[in-house]
């Protein structure tokens, strides 16, 4: 079958049509600068990229125009509409409503908006995005995907904060992690690739991306994230600060008389690598300022890898022991000095790197050497494939 699958920001929309026989990608590409003017990037598989201006006043009509451009009769993946199976669209938050993908009725939808003050950025997006879908395509099935099930497994004790129980009991303060279409996709990856009995295992996912976060996956399921109630909490990241003493924020509002919006923008927006480097979240940018020796670019690195290597030795204890570590995303996949960097925090381990298998890009590839206690190895997400692999189960 055929699975459209969705990712809806508030004005952008990516989107990637699979068949999920074959598993390969038929057609690709985002919708940009949606309410503003607009802009379709489409691809079909073997083709070159096309682009297209044209006003998307709204997300239904990015979505039309995503779906005329996979029915053109000249560059289309698919002759007729019909051909597109079901849809999958990411969504951010389900709160403790929603621990597994589910498919999208009006009941599940309604339970998706009570998640809203949760994610005010990202799900009333998503809803919009699945509305558009349901308009243009009534009579196809749509399913949800959350970033948040995969953790749902966290005990009491790894998800409550040390705050007052009511603020859990009437608001739901506590911490749900993100990512967890990647991690969960990334740690049944990794036990396949490497032969491990997923059911009997112990797994520590770091995805090393603009946004970042690590989790400990034991046995298949995960016991701890290092997201929060939002993903601000944990790793130092792009531009996103992790991890800080919660004082902090009152001592900036006064010394730089702003409120807690503008405080806020400065721990999302200014913070991680860039606001301590001065020179760019991008990690492609970093190499090359520390490399050329940038004293603050050294700096962001150094905080960047030590602050992942903490986490990855608090989950080894959570887990009470390690069988695997695996790095994915962008910086995971991509960055070689940084996993080396991180790797060197933990020969306590009997960890011991291959520097020339840890010199690859984006492939699956152990970087330990064979002596090494602790297996390392690099596992490339997907997780446009495991919204697609959801979506399957759920409507086939």
């Amino acid at each position: 079958m055929n699975v459209l699958v969705i990712n809806c920001g508030s004005s952008s929309l990516k989107y990637q049509l699979i068949n999920s026989d074959s598993e390969e990608v038929l057609a690709k590409g985002l919708c940009e600068r949606i309410g503003i003017d607009g802009r379709l990037v489409y691809q079909k598989e073997g083709m070159d990229k096309e682009i297209t201006e044209a006003p998307m006043p709204t997300h239904k009509e990015a979505i039309q125009m995503v779906l005329d451009a996979l029915h053109n009769p000249k560059s289309g993946a698919v002759k007729d509409l019909s051909e597109i199976d079901a849809v999958g669209h990411r969504v951010v938050h389900g709160g403790e409503k929603f621990a597994k993908s589910v498919v999208l009725t009006e009941e599940v939808l309604a339970k998706v908006e009570e998640c809203n003050e949760l994610a005010p950025l990202h799900n009333p997006a998503n809803l919009i995005g699945i509305r558009a879908c349901q308009d243009l395509m009534p009579n196809v099935p749509m399913v949800g995907v959350f970033d948040t099930a995969f953790h749902q497994t966290m005990p009491r004790k790894a998800f409550l904060y040390g705050l007052p129980y009511e603020y859990y009991e009437k608001y739901k303060v506590r911490r749900y992690g993100f990512h967890g279409t990647s991690h969960s996709f990334v740690s049944k990856a990794c036990a396949e690739y490497l032969k491990l009995d997923l059911k009997n295992s112990k797994i520590i996912v770091a995805h090393l991306g603009n946004g970042a976060s690590v989790s400990a996956v034991l046995n298949g399921e995960c016991v701890d994230t290092s997201m929060g109630l939002t993903p601000l909490e944990g790793l130092v990241m792009g531009t996103r600060s992790g991890d800080i003493d919660p004082a902090i924020m009152e001592f900036i509002a006064k010394k730089e008389n702003l409120d807690i919006d503008g405080v806020m923008n400065v721990l999302n927006k200014k913070s991680g690598v860039e606001g301590l480097s001065g020179v760019s979240s991008d990690f492609r940018d970093l190499e090359a300022a520390y490399n050329e020796g940038n004293p603050r670019a050294i700096d962001a690195c150094e905080v960047f890898a030590y602050r992942v290597a903490k986490y990855i030795g608090a989950y080894v204890a959570a887990m009470n022991g390690v069988d695997a570590i695996a790095f994915t995303a962008g910086i995971g996949e991509n960055t070689s000095f940084i996993r080396e960097k991180i790797v060197s925090y933990l020969g306590y381990l009997g960890i011991k790197l291959d520097k020339k298998t840890n010199d690859v890009r984006g492939v699956e590839e152990i970087i330990s050497t064979p002596d090494s206690k602790v297996t390392v190895c690099v596992i490339p997400t997907n997780e446009e494939l495991a919204i697609c692999r959801e979506t399957v189960a759920l409507v086939k």
